[in-house]
């Protein structure tokens, strides 16, 4: 499996490389929603933009798991 080193917050002095797979990136889906993960603009998650689930990246890897996810906007 290729690994690219993604260049996110470009706009800001303090860019920061995240190691992480773009084939990986391209198949992930909610496993509630079924709808495509999005990169968070830190790099700290993958975010569903249907039920706003935050599902965190440690060390790399994405932690899929429901129970693992934050809800954005969530009091």
């Amino acid at each position: 499996m290729r690994t690219a080193v993604l260049d996110l917050c470009a706009h800001t002095e303090g860019r920061k490389k995240v190691p992480i797979s773009e084939i990986l990136l391209e198949i992930l889906i909610c496993p509630l929603c079924k709808v495509k993960v999005e990169l968070t603009a830190d790099a700290s998650g993958l975010k569903c933009p249907e039920c706003r689930r935050v599902y965190p990246v440690r060390d790399e890897l994405p932690v899929m798991l429901p129970d693992e996810a934050i809800i954005e906007g969530a009091a």
